[in-house]
């Protein structure tokens, strides 16, 4: 079963919408310095996508956050299943993963500076940020097997690798979707913030960080920009990925 397909007016109305709300404030405020207005954000883009380094920047910066994504949401996959699987592990993995949760992102990111290389330290952010939404996911996703499968699974003697594969995984997957999704504009959000504070040699951060230096309004907002789109092109490849997993099921 395939996925919907893509609906130009959901999408192309609420654009419209923003971009006069955009251009209104922009002309109320009336400085550029403060509020560029669209053309002047898609000019400053359009100047960026004539560049290597833009590119490479957006390369590198993907390359970062995927696999820091990638990372967090297995490991924090797996922790979740042997939560499950053993629950005495609960309460020993729960006050690190809250903390987590809890510390600020920029805390992680000052400490990580000092142990890992400049490259490295958005990885690593990006894996920490994913790891506890992935872990609760898969926790709360296991718990929501049917208990009369799990006891036919057993009156059958099904072994445990059929048990995840046809009573576990069917009831995990919504929640795990839900939860991968959040993971990954984390990793976005707290990946880009470890480049700015961290400035690798290419990498999305370091031209906010150059744009804000310069006071150049329109470059930052085109960076913006360029963070957006990777997000909507990566969540949107995630989902039809996880729709194919599910059998088609939105």
């Amino acid at each position: 079963m395939k996925s919907p397909p893509l609906n130009p007016k959901k999408y192309l109305l609420p654009l419209l919408f923003w971009l006069g709300v955009w251009t209104l404030c922009a002309a109320l405020v009336g400085r550029e310095l403060l509020l560029p207005g669209p053309l002047a954000a898609a000019r400053a883009f359009l100047e960026l996508a004539g560049t290597g380094e833009f590119w490479r920047s957006l390369l590198w910066s993907l390359g970062r956050t995927l696999l820091g994504f990638l990372l967090g949401a297995g490991l924090g996959t797996g922790l979740g299943v042997l939560a499950a699987a053993l629950p005495w592990w609960e309460p020993i993995l729960t006050p690190a993963l809250r903390a987590v949760r809890t510390v600020p992102v920029v805390s992680f990111i000052l400490i990580l500076y000092f142990w890992l290389p400049t490259g490295q330290v958005p990885v690593a952010v990006s894996a920490l940020m994913a790891l506890p939404v992935a872990w609760r996911s898969a926790r709360q996703g296991i718990a929501a097997a049917d208990p009369q499968l799990l006891e036919l699974a057993g009156a059958y003697g099904l072994s445990p690798w059929r048990r995840i594969r046809y009573v576990y995984l069917p009831a995990a997957l919504p929640a795990l979707s839900a939860g991968w999704e959040t993971a990954l504009g984390l990793s976005w959000k707290s990946g880009v913030a470890a480049e700015v504070l961290c400035q690798p040699k290419w990498a999305i951060g370091t031209g906010l960080q150059i744009s804000k230096a310069y006071l150049d309004a329109p470059g930052l907002f085109a960076w913006t920009g360029a963070i957006i789109l990777l997000n909507i092109v990566t969540e949107w490849i995630l989902r039809q990925i996880l729709v194919r997993w599910r059998g088609g099921e939105e």
